[in-house]
């Protein structure tokens, strides 16, 4: 810490009486650390003064830096040195030291490791399998890919719980005794009715003098959403559509001559 201090000093980033600030801050943040039982908020505290800190150092670089350009001084002005790295290298350290003190805390994993497909899928089947909370393990898959959209897994593992989720209210409809021929347009109505919250009105109606198949009309219709932007996010991977395939062959959604011609769709 001194090193990356006495740097900060000599290139004129911070003051002395700034430093000695930061040195009474940092002791303070590492004491409570250092207890018995730390807090999370004790290490996210710790990691947001870091992280400002290190903001404003990068600004007062690029200020001065701007400033030597203008006198036409560019000598060492692009020039790293230890105190361009300390910050972030700190940074990391501390949430390293959080994470596996509070192993099972989602919140600092998404924060530790935003762009890593795993943690996504972890957490949207924590939510799926154990919570039995089919609304916020979609919602998990789909932020998911917004921070991660050229991630095959969370596309194929995205797939493969809404295809579950599927095979759960097709089993469940038949144990009821209801009619499997009943078509619902409003998926979010499924999922009330999962819940429990279905009003006991009569969910089906007829399309075009037709009653289709439940599973395979919203088996379709999920299909065609997440490989889409599967494809629209990795056009060029092939690799990703046979997958997608594969476990629509094994749930017997791709036996229809429709399924499969949709799914060889560019």
């Amino acid at each position: 810490m001194i090193d990356e201090l006495d740097d900060l000093e000599r290139k004129g980033i911070f003051t002395r009486l700034e430093i000695a600030e930061i040195v009474k801050q940092r002791r303070k943040f590492e004491y409570r650390l250092k207890r018995p039982s730390p807090l999370k908020q004790d290490f996210l505290a710790y990691i947001d003064y870091e992280t400002q800190l290190d903001s404003l150092r990068r600004l007062r670089k690029k200020s001065m830096a701007r400033e030597l350009e203008k006198q036409g001084d560019k000598r060492r002005r692009n020039k790293k040195s230890l105190s361009d790295f300390a910050g972030i290298s700190r940074i990391v350290d501390i949430y390293r030291i959080a994470v596996t003190r509070f192993k099972g805390d989602l919140e600092l994993w998404f924060r530790f490791h935003p762009k890593v497909p795993g943690v996504w899928i972890y957490a949207a089947a924590w939510e799926f399998d154990h919570d039995l909370n089919v609304s916020a393990a979609r919602a998990l898959m789909q932020n998911g890919l917004r921070v991660c959209p050229h991630s095959e897994d969370l596309w194929v593992e995205y797939l493969r719980m809404e295809l579950t989720y599927l095979n759960k209210l097709k089993e469940r409809k038949a144990a009821l005794g209801e009619e499997k021929e009943n078509v619902v347009h409003d998926y979010d109505m499924l999922l009330d009715e999962e819940r429990g919250n279905d009003d006991g009105s009569n969910a089906g109606t007829e399309v075009s003098g037709k009653k289709l198949n439940l599973f395979q009309e919203k088996g379709m219709s999920i299909l065609e959403t997440i490989y889409t932007g599967a494809v629209e996010a990795l056009p060029s991977s092939f690799g990703l559509r046979k997958r997608l395939l594969e476990i629509l062959e094994a749930t017997g959604l791709a036996h229809s001559e429709e399924m499969r011609k949709e799914s060889y769709v560019i």
